[in-house]
């Protein structure tokens, strides 16, 4: 993969604003704002020499330093693009073995340097960002650590090194007759590592598990020696130290090999899409599938807004309007609710599943079950991240944020995210909508997608987003939600993280770190504020 420098993903799979998606944004938004963007050049020359000396074990070029230095959220993309990055790391390397990796670290420590661990760049939270500081910034970049060291077929373990990304996994899992089945939208560009260190989520946890049911064990090197996690099913002897490590976010230090629960290749999978009257009719099917275990493996269930814009995205106009007149015929109305459901197993097993889904959404006045739609979603299931560039040359602005809740506070903090946007909008037009996904007996998350003209410069720009941000996350907390479901918490949801763990437990997470890393070296300011 040519990965873009400045921007999402591959540089071979960008593509242009469908003629569609412009129209209905310019109807719903007024015409965007380019703000154009400054080349890699530009950038790397705009940044201060490094700090570090020329050494074999790493680079200091000025444009690898500039590639490394920022994540994948609005503020970073916004950096990026006005070619100021205000902080880059002094040096970046690229270990590719443990003992790379051990020397590195080993140079690091003696040298009091800040060690940032790097997977895939794909952080919409800050944790890759470096910090204005005294002491030098090594960026660890994990990308050529990707191999599958062993697997134990009867016990349906599999080690790899942490570097590797998401297809490069499942590629050499898929070969020996495995899936890990951890598919987050990030996957073709985020690694094992990160997944780990951020507690991810994949689309079919429903099935499958988050990263937390799928971690077995693994190698963590700290600044002060190793953290070696055993494969144990289960074990009583004191606290999972596994829990330690997920979500860690790089404080305590490098994950360089993880054990995973993998499981057989599944013998059918098939995705679909229904149509409720509304959302409410869809919440209440999708909370009774997830209660009665019925084993789907992913049900996401878009309110009207983000259906009819999905729709509009999806289809010809022509098409659009024959679908339309069809929800009026089976009386699902005008602005329906759209659930994209998916069922994996055996053949006897998928079939009985979609029956019973089949059953239940009926009850709920959920019509149609279309193969064509599901399709769609499959092939498309990643792509979503590739629209930001063309809105972006188009002049406008996408943003999202995620949390998780108990059923009972979902249908008021969903109307309430969305207005803590509307609220701070001001005179920018504003699209916002919204979708649930992440089934679970006791609550689901919700995630939200927002786009707006940029403003008339990028620090304008900048300073819309952080109103947004902030009205978002506070939205959030106060409506019971976590401040991440699945992103972490890095930097930008450090500021509300108080609010659900509190001080004794933050003070407990910070002691860890210090035993793990006394000198302050691995990752500062991440998840919790560095003392």
């Amino acid at each position: 993969m040519e990965k873009v420098w400045n921007g999402w993903g591959d540089l071979n799979k960008q593509r242009p604003l469908p003629a569609v998606a412009k129209a209905v944004l310019t109807s719903l938004l007024g015409p965007g704002n380019p703000l154009g963007e400054a080349t890699l050049e530009e950038t790397a020359q705009a940044l201060p020499a490094s700090r570090l000396p020329a050494h074999d074990l790493y680079s200091i070029d000025a444009q690898t330093r500039a590639r490394y230095s920022r994540g994948q959220s609005l503020a970073d993309w916004l950096a990026f693009k006005q070619g100021k990055l205000g902080c880059a790391p002094d040096a970046v390397a690229f270990p590719e073995s443990r003992d790379d990796l051990q020397a590195l670290l080993t140079l690091a420590m003696e040298n009091n340097w800040v060690v940032i661990p790097y997977g895939g760049g794909t952080s919409v939270a800050g944790h890759i960002n470096p910090r204005q500081g005294d002491r030098p910034v090594i960026t660890l970049s994990m990308e050529r650590m990707t191999r599958l060291l062993h697997i134990d077929s009867v016990s349906q373990l599999a080690r790899f090194e942490a570097g590797v990304r998401g297809p490069d996994l499942e590629a050499q899992l898929n070969a020996r007759g495995f899936t890990l089945g951890h598919f987050p939208q990030s996957f073709e560009c985020s690694t094992l590592g990160g997944w780990i260190a951020s507690r991810s989520s994949g689309q079919q946890s429903l099935r499958y598990g988050r990263i937390e049911q799928l971690f077995a064990g693994g190698l963590v090197h700290t600044p002060k020696g190793d953290i070696k996690l055993p494969t144990i099913p289960a074990s009583s002897a004191g606290p999972d130290w596994r829990e330690v490590i997920l979500g860690s976010e790089g404080r305590i230090g490098v994950i360089s090999e993880a054990d995973m629960r993998v499981q057989p290749l599944p013998q059918k999978e098939q995705f679909y899409v229904s149509f409720f009257p509304n959302w409410e009719r869809g919440l209440d099917a999708v909370r009774d599938i997830a209660q009665a275990s019925i084993p789907a493996s992913m049900m996401r269930l878009s309110h009207p807004t983000e259906t009819d814009t999905q729709l509009q995205l999806a289809l010809s106009p022509e098409k659009h309007r024959r679908l339309m007149k069809l929800f009026r015929l089976l009386k699902v109305g005008d602005k329906p609710a759209m659930l994209t459901w998916g069922v994996t197993g055996d053949r006897p097993q998928v079939r009985h599943s979609t029956r019973a889904i089949r059953r239940i959404l009926h009850e709920y006045g959920g019509r149609l079950a279309l193969k064509g739609l599901g399709r769609h979603w499959k092939e498309n299931r990643y792509s979503a991240p590739y629209l930001r560039q063309s809105l972006w040359e188009h002049g406008y602005l996408v943003d999202t944020f995620e949390t998780a809740a108990n059923w009972d506070r979902i249908e008021t903090l969903q109307q309430q995210m969305e207005l803590s946007l509307k609220a701070v909008a001001g005179d920018t037009p504003l699209l916002c909508y919204t979708h649930l996904s992440h089934v679970y007996k006791q609550g689901c998350s919700l995630y939200t997608t927002y786009v707006f003209p940029a403003k008339e410069h990028f620090d304008a720009s900048l300073e819309q987003w952080r109103k947004f941000k902030d009205a978002a996350s506070r939205a959030v907390v106060e409506g019971g939600g976590t401040i991440s479901h699945q992103h972490g918490v890095g930097e930008d949801h450090r500021p509300y993280l108080h609010v659900e763990k509190d001080e004794l437990t933050r003070s407990g997470i910070q002691a860890l770190f210090d035993h793990y890393d006394p000198q302050g070296q691995m990752n500062p300011g991440k998840l919790l504020e560095t003392p």
